[in-house]
């Protein structure tokens, strides 16, 4: 574990900027275009099959995602995006926490990177995971909150969001199933995402693939349970961003 000498300009102006920032990994990932993908620990398939998607369509577009490090969303968006990310630790980063993210989290320290503003072996306590929090919302470009809880870290990062003058915006999601992330859209706070490639695109060149192979199948079979057997919950994911349409045990294409 190292020191960064040159704490990044996007840290020091917060009001309590780190004294330090230790680091395992490749510092360039610092220099890149960046985008936070933050979220709930009890994030559901939908969303978890989201993140995948979004961050991985981020890394083929050479940007970096940031994220915590947790369990549920964030460990999706590292997994995603890896070796193109960066995550950001409370405790100190000769901890591996939590340790149902151990390999990944190992990873992370070898090919990708990680930063803690906390010493080797320091353990966190529950308020470093919201001084955590500040750190990725200052150093992203871009702020994407999948899921939230009304009462959550998660919220609180909406919070400074608004506060340094970020761009946060959100996925679709049911009702009952994120009433932090719908309550910030229906107060007109944040940008709902209805498009991958087109946000994506917002912020560099996406590669486009030859074909989508959920929308290929959709072409020559309409069941929605044999798309079901196939694809799982992303049937339902093209369905909330209107690239299909569900009609009782069949699928139209939109």
């Amino acid at each position: 574990m190292d020191i960064i000498k040159n704490i990044p300009q996007e840290l020091l102006k917060l009001k309590n900027p780190p004294k330090e920032l230790y680091f395992k990994g490749n510092l360039d990932l610092l220099y890149k275009p960046k985008i936070a993908i933050i979220g709930s620990r009890r994030a559901t398939t939908y969303t978890k099959n989201c993140v995948l998607k979004l961050a991985s369509m981020l890394k083929d577009a050479g940007i970096v995602v940031v994220s915590g490090g947790a369990i549920g969303v964030d460990i999706q968006a590292h997994i995603a995006s890896f070796p193109n990310t960066i995550g950001i630790f409370a405790n100190g980063l000769d901890e591996i926490y939590p340790k149902n993210n151990e390999k990944i989290i190992k990873q992370i320290y070898e090919n990708a990177l990680a930063i803690s503003e906390n010493k080797a072996n320091y353990k966190a306590k529950p308020y470093d995971f919201l001084l955590r929090n500040r750190l990725i919302i200052a150093l992203s470009d871009v702020v994407v909150i999948a899921q939230a809880d009304l009462k959550s870290g998660s919220m609180q990062s909406a919070r400074l969001c608004k506060e340094m003058k970020k761009r946060l915006f959100v996925l679709p999601q049911r009702i009952f199933e994120s009433d932090g992330t719908n309550l910030l859209l229906a107060k007109n706070e944040v940008e709902l995402i209805t498009d991958f490639t087109a946000f994506v695109r917002m912020f560099s060149c996406v590669k486009e693939k030859e074909s989508d192979d959920f929308l290929e199948f959709c072409k020559k079979e309409n069941s929605v349970d044999k798309i079901f057997a196939k694809f799982g919950n992303l049937l339902y994911e093209y369905e909330l961003l209107g690239r299909i349409e569900i009609n009782g045990t069949t699928v139209r294409l939109l």
